[in-house]
């Protein structure tokens, strides 16, 4: 079931998502050759408590999961996709890192992520990041009341496609509000015109996962959480929690 947002509501949600975006900030100003992704983490998490916030990530055991998620952000490194736990690994010259994060504050909840290079980058990653950036934008301008879940999803795969990238099937976007995952769900590729209709009061998380390789295979990892690519190529993950509104779509974890 899609619940509807106040006004009132969102203003809370942005809230939320004004930390998640100080949040990732702070992780991409700390994130430099030899930081490990634990201390990445801890940036993240001395953010939400000075915020007063709590994080929807740590404790977090969807039904797929081995083990609850350990962490406030996932960190996924080069040939991960998605969920990447962080460890002891210390950034090196030339990685990608895609890093995801989640607030929740007053009983709202944000969800953003972003991908960025560490030390020299390579221009094949900044292509990839660029794609990943105009499919996310893209997708939020599709994000009017009267279009569909289907044209948010068209937007998302037809930059996506038209770069030569894969995309991850079986995962994507999805509703926020009280919870981190709520009802609809939102694909990164589909037909326009079709699915659920948009309307004033639905908060959405878009986010595109880019495949440098451009097939779409990939595999869960040992730690029974991160998706990496088959092939080895390199991904890209971009995500902003996005309000339907009357005037447009309200971009809610925008970062400073």
């Amino acid at each position: 079931m899609v619940e509807l947002k106040t006004d009132t509501s969102i203003d809370a949600l942005h809230a939320a998502g004004r930390i998640v975006g100080r949040a990732l900030t702070a992780v991409r100003e700390a994130a430099r050759v030899g930081v490990s992704l634990l201390e990445l983490d801890e940036v993240a998490r001395e953010v939400l408590r000075e915020a007063g916030a709590t994080s929807p990530f740590l404790g977090y055991r969807p039904s797929f999961a081995p083990t609850p998620f350990p962490a406030v952000i996932c960190a996924s490194v080069n040939d991960a996709i998605v969920h990447g736990i962080p460890t002891g690994y210390r950034l090196r010259d030339g990685d990608l890192l895609s890093v995801d994060c989640g607030a929740e504050l007053d009983g709202w909840a944000g969800d953003s992520a972003i991908s960025f290079t560490v030390g020299r980058p390579r221009p094949a990653d900044l292509r990839l990041i660029e794609t990943a950036e105009r499919a996310l934008a893209a997708g939020i301008e599709a994000a009017v009341a009267g279009n569909r879940i289907g044209d948010i999803a068209h937007a998302v795969g037809r930059v996506c496609r038209t770069a030569g990238y894969g995309i991850p099937q079986g995962f994507g976007g999805h509703g926020v509000g009280r919870r981190m995952h709520e009802d609809p769900e939102v694909p990164n590729e589909g037909r326009p015109g079709r699915g659920l209709p948009l309307r004033p009061g639905m908060v959405l998380a878009i986010e595109p996962m880019l495949i440098a390789g451009g097939k779409d295979g990939y595999h869960e990892a040992a730690d029974g959480w991160t998706l990496r690519t088959n092939d080895g190529s390199r991904a890209a993950h971009v995500e902003h929690t996005v309000a339907v509104t009357e005037s447009g779509p309200r971009i809610l974890t925008a970062r400073p």
